[in-house]
């Protein structure tokens, strides 16, 4: 494994190298990707490397490299209330991004082939649910896993608005992936080496769309039974909310909006959630990305041309950093102001944890 990659100190620095290498380009995609710590993904005596745009694989574990997450994410084009649905979940990590985009009224489901696998998915949601603040500053659209083979699912199951497939798509079973998709829905998924995205335009019309040149490993094709039938995959169904729920997200919406309000009247402006100091921030450069994954994952990326190299431009970032930049000074943690909000109001402190969803500080 290796080749020529961005890394980072943090998950913070890591984004800063794929906006700078245009990976990242809109600020909902760069939003989801410091919300959630790559690193909390990984096994603990592997997470030295979270911070690398490198893909990782222990067992049937696998993350792919943060900059095919990138794109994946960006050509799906998220928005709110849509439903999605992530072919070869794996760790939960791409669909935890995704949800946060989606928010409450979203659909978020995955289908992973390996049982160990999904459970270790499900802890990951767990433990970014009880300990993550970013829980507190999105609406999140929780995901929901399921075991099988992404190919044997129902056929009576509903259309998603979004579909990305995990695994490279043989030839014969594009109609398959394509069928999943609702009219105006968005397919990504590596067919023919390629990272595609297809638009369905209408009941028999389709655009289709060449991303990125990758290499994954193919789907893995369906086996059947003892007795001869194939074990077709139930999507969860898509669930109801309650009346005591929809409250829950009405009031944490309304407490947002005051504390947002609160902010613009004591500073003139927004929330903010950057660090004290700035951080020191990647120019863009001519660079060219290349990930290996035991002969499993390629993927490369011409270079910018628009790119700035500027030696002077250099120096003068480097004066920039060292007057705005104290040498020895940290920034202070962020706080969760909606937490403390909540925790302040006269209310009976089981309403407070309802409100907070029971989460750990």
């Amino acid at each position: 494994m290796g080749g020529a990659v961005s890394a980072g100190e943090d998950n913070d620095e890591l984004i800063d190298h794929l906006k700078a290498a245009q990976y990242i380009r809109s600020e909902l995609v760069e939003q989801a990707f410091r919300a959630v710590d790559r690193a909390n993904y990984y096994l603990e005596e592997f997470k030295e490397n979270a911070y690398k745009d490198l893909a990782w694989k222990h067992g049937n574990i696998h993350l792919s490299a943060p900059c095919i997450y990138s794109e994946v994410m960006e050509a799906l084009d998220l928005q709110p209330g849509l439903s999605f649905l992530n072919l070869g979940s794996g760790t939960g990590y791409l669909s935890s991004m995704v949800g946060l985009i989606l928010g409450p009224f979203g659909v978020n489901h995955g289908v992973e082939l390996h049982s160990d696998v999904t459970e270790y998915a499900k802890q990951k949601l767990d433990f970014f649910i009880r300990t993550s603040d970013s829980f507190d500053k999105f609406d999140f659209c929780e995901p929901s896993f399921v075991t099988g083979n992404c190919l044997e699912i129902s056929p009576g199951c509903s259309q998603y608005d979004r579909v990305y497939c995990g695994a490279g798509v043989q030839k014969q079973h594009e109609g398959y992936m394509k069928s999943l998709l609702k009219v105006g829905g968005v397919l990504v998924m590596p067919l023919e080496e390629k990272l595609t995205k297809i638009t369905r335009t209408g009941p028999s019309a389709w655009e289709t769309k060449k991303i990125l040149a990758v290499s994954f490993a193919p789907l893995v094709q369906p086996c059947q039974s003892e007795s001869g039938e194939s074990r077709l995959v139930q999507l969860p169904p898509l669930a109801v909310r309650s009346l005591q729920d929809l409250a829950r997200i009405a009031i944490r919406g309304t407490i947002k909006k005051v504390i947002h309000q609160e902010a613009v009247n004591k500073n003139g402006n927004g929330l903010k959630n950057t660090p004290r100091f700035k951080r020191r921030r990647v120019r863009r450069r001519r660079m060219e990305t290349i990930v290996f994954l035991d002969k499993e994952v390629f993927a490369s990326r011409i270079s910018n041309p628009s790119d700035d190299t500027s030696c002077g431009d250099l120096e003068d970032e480097r004066q920039e950093e060292e007057v705005t930049t104290p040498p020895d000074t940290k920034p202070e943690p962020p706080v969760n102001f909606l937490r403390e909000k909540v925790l302040s109001l006269p209310l009976p402190d089981p309403l407070k944890y309802y409100l907070l969803y029971y989460r750990e500080k």
